[in-house]
Formats: C-alpha cells, sequence, structure tokens
C-alpha cells in the first residue's frame, strides 16, 4: 500500500486544520504554535508531534531533524498566520500590526522547505486592500509555485457558518497536475440548529456537562439576560426596550446606527456569522443561543465551527474561546485537502487528462 502524504502544520492552534486534511488522508507529521494551551489541546486530541515553538526559530533543519524528511519531500505544508491584524473588525493600527509580517515567515518556510503543495489560509479581507503588499510579496516570491486563489464561505462545506476565508493553494511547477477549488459539498446549508440539536442545557451551576467537554454556560448579569430575554431570534440590541438598553444604545437610532449583531440571538434555521473568541458574550456579536437566554457555550461553538464532540479543548475560558475563534473548520480544511491529494496522485491526472482529451 502506497504511505499517506506527509503533512505539516505551521501556526496549528488546536488543530482544525490538521484534523481535516487528515480525514482527507494525509499525515500530519510536525505542527507548531507559540501558543502553548493550544498546543496542549492538539497533543490531547491529534498527536504529540505538535511543539511550542515560535516560527522564527523553525528551519529545514529543524524539519529534517524531527521528520527525517529533506528539502522538496514534504507532500503539503499548510499555514494560517494569525489573522487579527487584517481583521475588518481592527481600523487603521493593522497597518503597524508587527503579526502581520508571520506571512512571511510563512513564506520562508515554503521557499527553505520547498513542498509539494502549499496551503495558505487567512480572513477573507487578506485578499482585499489590506494584504495587497503580502499578496504580492508571496506571489513574486514564490514563483516557482503555480497558485490558485479563492474566497471561500465555510457554509459552502457543511459548517453551518458564513465563515468567509481567503485561500491560497500553491503547487510546485513539477508537480503533474495542477489544483482546483472544491465544489460546495452539501446541497443545501446547514443550520444552527442541525448541530445543537441533541445537546442538552449545560448545568446550571457554571460547571461542565458531564458527557460533553466544554459545554459550560457563561457567566452573564442578570440585567444582561433581562435584556437579551426580548430579543427574538434573529433580532438584536434594537428589539431590547429602550429603558433597559445601554446608555450608548439608547444615544443611537435604531434604524441606521450602532451593530446590528450586538445583543444579537441566532436563528435555529439560519447560519451563524464567523465564530469569534468572543463568542460567550452579547456584547461581541450575534452570538446568542437561538433558543435560551444565553450565549453559546464553548462546546456549542464548536459544533458550529465543526468539530466533534470527542475533540477536548485544554486551558483557560479564555485560552478555549480563542482557540475555537481563531480555528481552521475542520469541515473546510477536509474538503480542500481532497482535492490537494488528487494533485498529488498521478493516476487521478492521468485519468484526467485522459477524460478531458
Amino acid at each position: 500500500m502506497m504511505e499517506k502524504p506527509k503533512a505539516i502544520d505551521a501556526f496549528c492552534g488546536p488543530g482544525g486544520m490538521s484534523l481535516g486534511v487528515g480525514r482527507a488522508g494525509f499525515e500530519t507529521v510536525y505542527a507548531f504554535d507559540i501558543d502553548e494551551p493550544s498546543v496542549a489541546t492538539y497533543r490531547r486530541n491529534i498527536g504529540s508531534h505538535a511543539q511550542v515553538k515560535d516560527v522564527c526559530d523553525v528551519h529545514l533543519s529543524t524539519i529534517t531533524a524531527e521528520t527525517g524528511l529533506a528539502k522538496g519531500d514534504l507532500d503539503l505544508l499548510t499555514g494560517g498566520p494569525p489573522c487579527q491584524g487584517f481583521s475588518k473588525q481592527k481600523r487603521g493600527a493593522h497597518k503597524g500590526d508587527r503579526r502581520n509580517d508571520l506571512v512571511l515567515q510563512f513564506v520562508r518556510l515554503v521557499r527553505a522547505l520547498q513542498p509539494k503543495v502549499f496551503l495558505f489560509e487567512n480572513v477573507a479581507i487578506f485578499g482585499q486592500k489590506r494584504g495587497r503588499k503580502y499578496l504580492s510579496q508571496i506571489q513574486r516570491e514564490l514563483a516557482d509555485y503555480q497558485m490558485t486563489l479563492a474566497f471561500v464561505n465555510s457554509a459552502d462545506y457543511g459548517v453551518p457558518q458564513t465563515r468567509q476565508r481567503f485561500i491560497i493553494v500553491g503547487v510546485r511547477i513539477d508537480v503533474f497536475r495542477p489544483f482546483s477549488f472544491p465544489k460546495p459539498s452539501t446541497p443545501e446549508w446547514l443550520t444552527v440548529g442541525d448541530v445543537l440539536a441533541g445537546l442538552p442545557e449545560p448545568p446550571a451551576d457554571y460547571s461542565h456537562h458531564p458527557q460533553f467537554p466544554n459545554h459550560q454556560r457563561a457567566r452573564v448579569t442578570a440585567r444582561n439576560i433581562q435584556r437579551f430575554s426580548h430579543v427574538p431570534q434573529g433580532g438584536g440590541w434594537q428589539d431590547i426596550p429602550y429603558e433597559l438598553r445601554l446608555k450608548c444604545h439608547q444615544k443611537v437610532d435604531v434604524k441606521s446606527g450602532g451593530w446590528p449583531d450586538v445583543y444579537g440571538r441566532l436563528r435555529w434555521d439560519g447560519q451563524c456569522p464567523t465564530i469569534t473568541g468572543g463568542f460567550d458574550s452579547f456584547t461581541r456579536g450575534r452570538y446568542g443561543h437561538p433558543l435560551y437566554d444565553r450565549p453559546l457555550t464553548p462546546r456549542e461553538a464548536a459544533r458550529i465551527q465543526g468539530f466533534p464532540d470527542s475533540f477536548v479543548f485544554q486551558g483557560t475560558r479564555g485560552d478555549i474561546r480563542s482557540q475555537i475563534g481563531n480555528a481552521v473548520p475542520p469541515p473546510l480544511a477536509e474538503a480542500i485537502g481532497r482535492e490537494v491529494r488528487q494533485t498529488l496522485n498521478p493516476v487521478a491526472a492521468v485519468q484526467q487528462l485522459f477524460a478531458g482529451a
């Protein structure tokens, strides 16, 4: 039997990318992230090959020592450098955000390792004005790769979340077959209700649910629960009676002002917006449970991201929020990973060649 193609996961976080490409048939042999709780989560759920490491300290010699792979041997290098510096939620300060330069560290790794394919993932706005400088540098410095760029919606790949991402797949020019992005994997988008159905309420005493890891309710003031109780599915702060609103909302035009998703309640029959690390707060976006007067729990957010219930997140509540919000949805990674496997499969390449003849 042929060996599984080998992958390395840079900026691995808790392991959403590795979980997805693993389901697509890849063996991730090395992963790293600078965030210790994320690596603890990865090691518990995926494997001991993950290390706490700064990308600046990762070189070809590091990879060879850990995996035995030489330059040019690696099948797939994946990476989603921290994206907060590009996020549309961040104003002009993004121009001086040092995290943006981690993109160039990923480029350095591609040049050093010369993988057959690289997969770069980031926020959608990276492919627009804010990321233009970095995108140009990627294309210039990795000219020996044939690149396919796309904006993708996670909802097209079995995730009940309209999470828009910018993806680059680069195929080394000596690899036989070009890459094409997968078609949507589901005829209809999954809904929030589809993935939350059957999950019991978390304990009222704020403890973890005994059968569902990370299923723990957030501590919310009685006043905020009272406010949220007035919000219907799909509604937001505008539905809260005037006398109960935050003072800042009392000064805003209901029809045109303010962030509409604040104090937002999800629709059971709809999709969630992009999950972020603030999903358990009414004031951070539309993350209110569609049926109950509380924010989402970490387990519910993880389901909306496409993680199985068996995947246990490690660290403080803040650590876990960040891990879930920053993770690559595993179903999206799996869908793209399957197409990358086809690209690396010479038999499939020949079949496609004759099919098009």
